[in-house]
């Protein structure tokens, strides 16, 4: 059920674009970061990796709550919520005292941060209902997306260099507040009309899960795989995820629609969802330790060689827009598939000494990927599912790039290994970044598989059947 209300589509896309720009400027900043929040609050590298994966960690575990929320009591007013509790959060970050409180004030970042971007989606999918014009409204987030990227590193740069790594978290607050203002004004306020009810159970059943394992995988280098702590952790997620499937099949209206994962294409789209990001997160985190420690760039020229990965993700996020709006999915996922590969591999040969145009060559092929793979996922988790459900669809796409994100960075974490391969000037970690590299590299290539393996003519039957 949607509220009428006189407003050009494009400005709603405009609004609900600026929360996009929010969550995803803030990854690059704080990677960009790193490096100096590790000096400034003695953080070890377990404690760097909470500081992001923490974040993706809650935004992946509550997205479905969030979708489930807006979709029954409002999406207008979860989303204004959201970017409330967005700003709050990233207010208490440039306060924090200790990496700990930082960590703790991310997950609030994150509570808000769960809020946005599939809520964002969903008032999106509702506003622009035509599918080509929804495919081009989809690449243009893409290219939001890309244009944060940009902003990001640059911006951040500049900020930690000349202000203090604090003051990448004030910047967000007045954009927070400027959409809550334009929200209010201009976005119709819209509902299912048949909302789920909550699942509770369901939603402690996927934070455990998600918790436990990425818990596992950042504290196992420094506390020893066969500690009681990471043994604990793998069995928490062991078990929530065994409780979890069967427990939403006897449910009614379940947290997780497990049906619409008999779609081959959507299924095979959340697949790519966590691949991709888990290869571009880790890469990202091991390049703000590769270019400041081990190279010894300053946060502004390293935000510059990290350039080219935002012009790659602004430029052919639109492209991969056009292409999925002609019906050209398969070429979009399997470019974006061989451009990782190829980035991947490039890096794997990357060493201390190594020419930072060939550097920048594998960010441009890493930034191609991503801008690539982005609307292709979007696109496939919320094409021919009910309209009513785009909260629900578009939630589980938002979750499965969170949950790969949480994911890298903590493989990365965990290639890096003890804290002799973890100092960036040692040849141990330039082993450690090649060594996830052919892990993206494999990312890569089941990207591929996957372009060609969810497009065939039985994989599209199987989406009919929903």
């Amino acid at each position: 059920m949607t509220r009428t209300r006189d407003v050009h589509p494009n400005l709603v896309l405009a609004i609900c674009c600026s929360s996009l720009f929010l969550v995803s400027m803030d990854v690059t900043i704080v990677n960009v970061a790193l490096p100096t929040i590790k000096r400034e609050l003695h953080a070890s590298v377990a404690g760097l990796q909470w500081s992001l994966a923490g974040y993706t960690l809650t935004i992946a575990s509550f997205l479905m709550l969030a979708g489930s929320m807006a979709d029954r009591i409002g999406r207008r007013r979860v989303f204004q919520t959201g970017l409330g509790l967005f700003g709050t959060g990233s207010l208490l970050c440039s306060v924090s005292p200790s990496i700990g409180a930082l960590v703790a004030f991310r997950v609030v970042q994150a509570l808000g941060g769960a809020m946005l971007n599939p809520v964002a989606m969903s008032i999106i999918v509702n506003t622009f209902v035509e599918p080509r014009a929804r495919a081009r409204a989809i690449g243009t987030w893409g290219a939001v997306f890309g244009v944060s990227m940009a902003v990001g590193p640059l911006l951040g740069g500049v900020l930690v260099d000349h202000v203090g790594w604090r003051s990448i978290f004030w910047i967000n607050v007045p954009v927070a507040v400027a959409a809550i203002i334009l929200a209010a004004k201009f976005v119709p306020e819209s509902r299912a009309p048949a909302p789920r009810r909550f699942d509770p159970v369901g939603q402690i059943l996927i934070a455990l899960m998600l918790a436990g394992l990425i818990a596992a995988l950042i504290e196992g280098p420094e506390r020893g795989w066969s500690s009681p702590e990471v043994l604990a952790g793998f069995a928490v997620a062991a078990l929530a995820l065994a409780s979890f499937v069967p427990y939403e099949r006897r449910r009614d209206q379940p947290l997780v629609e497990l049906a619409f994962f008999k779609s081959i294409p959507f299924a095979s789209a959340i697949v790519l969802a966590v691949v991709a990001f888990a290869a571009f997160s880790g890469f990202l985190f091991l390049s703000a330790l590769y270019l400041q420690d081990a190279r010894g760039l300053s946060a502004l020229r390293a935000g510059l060689q990290m350039l080219p990965v935002a012009l790659g993700l602004l430029v052919f996020a639109p492209i991969s827009g056009r292409l999925v709006g002609a019906g050209h999915v398969r070429w979009a996922i399997v470019g974006a598939g061989i451009a990782l590969a190829i980035a991947s591999l490039v890096f794997t040969q990357v060493g201390l000494e190594t020419s930072f145009v060939i550097v920048g060559v594998a960010y441009g092929l890493f930034g191609i990927g991503q801008g690539l793979v982005n609307t292709p996922i979007t696109n496939t988790a919320v094409s021919g599912m009910p309209r009513e459900q785009a909260g629900v669809a578009s939630a589980l796409a938002s979750t499965s790039r969170q949950t790969g994100a949480s994911l890298g960075v903590a493989i990365a974490g965990t290639v890096i290994g003890g804290t002799s391969r973890s100092a960036a000037h040692s040849p141990g970690f330039v082993d450690s970044v090649h060594t996830f590299c052919w892990i993206a590299a494999a990312c890569g290539v089941t990207a591929i598989a996957i372009g060609f393996f969810a497009t065939t003519a039985y994989a599209r039957a199987t989406a009919k059947q929903q």
